[in-house]
């Protein structure tokens, strides 16, 4: 099994791992010191098994589909990695109590626990394996196409009148007989209809039907498994925004506290002559607004909560509560790869572009059927053994043991060879369709990949530039809060660094939230090479 490198962060439970670009699957993983607070569990979306693993681990639960589709692999911490220096982060404001929105009831959840509720229990998870669990039994049925069916029966028949004899002269006929065992619809003097052991297949349509449904078989796997990798990335995305949200509603309640304390200082200066009344006025306007401002946060975060419960199926009237303490900066693809390595991972990890593939393959094979059906027989095979008696009236006597047994092969040419040209021109056009789609995934899936790693390391620099700004307006406001502790100026003239602290605060948390968004977009276009799913009874 391939090393699998991967960080685990303070605040998510997951980070970067020490991929090499031009491989297809990563080395070796590392944690960072703060990780260990969070007992965070990589999950089995984004790893497998390392070489070094603590005692913790967990497995995830099997899909419910047998031996068929992509199942959960176990997972594993892995240890920390001496030579990765922490990440670097501004410790976000600690958040307080929220007393309105959603129910009192909160369930706290970290990132790695989404993913693998996601992975066990999603709706479109789970109908994508089904399709697998049909494909893979059509494929079984595709193999029994040659076997023969087995039926046994009994019929009884009586006839008075007149009948027309193999010499042609009509007879005045009164008779009975019985037939019972194996087949039925019995005559006189013909096999039985249905007879007891009996095959109908065409030659073209057991050879390549099977052939077709193992490619089928294959794109649902495929099918599966993007369809898997989409949601884990919905819920992934879902996590950070609800993450975002909740260290929001820090950031606004933190400005709230730092505006009432300068409100009541306005109104104490105010109050001995050393300040405006409009001033202090103008801070409980203020006050007001950052109040509604917190009431905003909650809720989004309420948002956030009700869409991250839809995609786990949990209840939605409980507020999910995010453990980490801060957004820390992930890094589950390295910066310093090449986007042509990364799309030439990518091609060979995307299951949309092996769904393609699978595709092409089946139009293949129907092709091949349709060209060679004019060349195999149709083959109807029958055999029968069972008891028949009779005689004249309603006599049934003589009975003894009556075999049966019926070999047919024929061949046809449809519509005079006019519509066998037909049917191989859709054909050849379905082929010809179907590796058009496949260019066109293998274009999408290049331009996923540029547009992500562009995002990523742009929404980087903006992180840098994000925390100098937050540390510049930290230090004027505390500038601010001494100068009125010098009675060297009046609160009013803090309010403008409060208003500015907030802006950098939220547009440093946006700035992590989008990149860390932008690396799962990555991860997801490279096809979540972390981790494949190793998947059974593949085709």
């Amino acid at each position: 099994m391939a090393r699998v490198a991967f960080l685990i962060s303070c605040s998510l439970g997951i980070g970067c791992f020490a991929a090499g670009c031009a491989t297809s699957r990563p080395a070796d993983a590392v944690v960072t010191n703060a990780s260990r607070d969070a007992a965070a569990v990589v999950p089995a979306a984004l790893t497998g098994a390392s070489p070094n693993v603590s005692k913790e681990s967990v497995v995830g639960p099997p899909g419910d589909v047998g031996a068929v589709g992509p199942q959960p692999r176990e997972v594993e911490l892995v240890n920390q990695d001496p030579a990765q220096p922490p990440a670097e982060t501004i410790p976000a404001p600690r958040g307080k109590p929220i007393e309105d929105g959603l129910s009192g009831r909160t369930y706290p959840i970290d990132l790695p626990t989404a993913l693998r509720l996601a992975d066990a229990d999603n709706l479109q998870v789970a109908f994508a394996r089904e399709q697998v669990q049909q494909a893979y039994s059509e494929y079984r049925l595709a193999n029994t196409l040659w076997l023969p069916s087995i039926r046994g029966g009994a019929n009884y028949n009586h006839h008075d009148g007149p009948l027309l004899s193999s010499a042609g002269e009509i007879r005045d006929i009164s008779r009975s007989f019985l037939y019972f065992g194996n087949g039925a619809a019995a005559g006189s003097t013909s096999s039985p209809a249905f007879p007891g052991i009996f095959a109908s297949f065409k030659f073209a349509d057991a050879l390549f039907q099977p052939l077709a449904a193992q490619q089928r078989w294959g794109a649902r796997e495929s099918a599966a498994t993007a369809t898997r990798n989409n949601m884990l990335l919905d819920v992934a995305l879902a996590y950070l925004e609800l993450l975002r949200s909740a260290q929001d509603v820090a950031i606004t309640q933190d400005i709230r506290d730092r505006v009432a304390e300068l409100s009541r200082l306005t109104a104490a200066f105010a109050k001995t002559g050393q300040g405006l009344q409009a001033d202090a006025e103008r801070m409980q306007v203020e006050l007001g607004l950052r109040e509604n401002d917190i009431r905003r946060s909650i809720e989004s975060l309420d948002l956030a909560s009700t869409r991250l419960t839809q995609l786990l199926r949990m209840e939605p009237c409980v507020r999910l509560d995010p453990i980490e303490p801060a957004v820390v900066r992930l890094c589950l693809v390295p910066p310093n790869c090449d986007c042509p390595e990364l799309v030439a991972q990518a091609l060979e990890n995307r299951p949309e572009l092996a769904q393609s593939r699978y595709l092409v393959g089946e139009a293949v094979q129907r092709l091949r059927r349709e060209r060679y059906a004019p060349f195999l027989p149709s083959v109807l095979l029958g055999a029968s053994y069972g008891g028949f008696g009779g005689g004249l009236g309603g006599t049934l006597a003589n009975f003894n043991g009556r075999l049966d047994f019926d070999a047919i092969a024929y061949w046809e040419v449809r519509g005079l060879g006019f519509g066998e040209s037909a049917v191989r021109d859709a054909a050849g056009s379905i082929v010809r369709q179907a590796q058009i789609q496949e260019l066109a995934t293998l274009d999408l899936v290049a331009r996923e990949v540029a547009s992500a790693q562009a995002q990523v390391q742009i929404r980087g620099r903006q992180i840098d530039t994000a925390r100098d700004v937050v540390q510049v307006a930290l230090a004027s406001y505390e500038h601010n809060l001494v100068r009125i502790q010098q009675a060297e100026g009046l609160p009013i003239e803090a309010l403008q660094s409060a208003q500015a602290l907030l802006s950098a605060r939220r547009e440093y948390l946006r700035a992590v939230t989008d990149y860390n968004a932008g690396q799962f977009t990555l991860q997801r276009a490279l096809g979540w090479p972390v981790g494949q799913p190793e998947l059974s009874n593949q085709p």
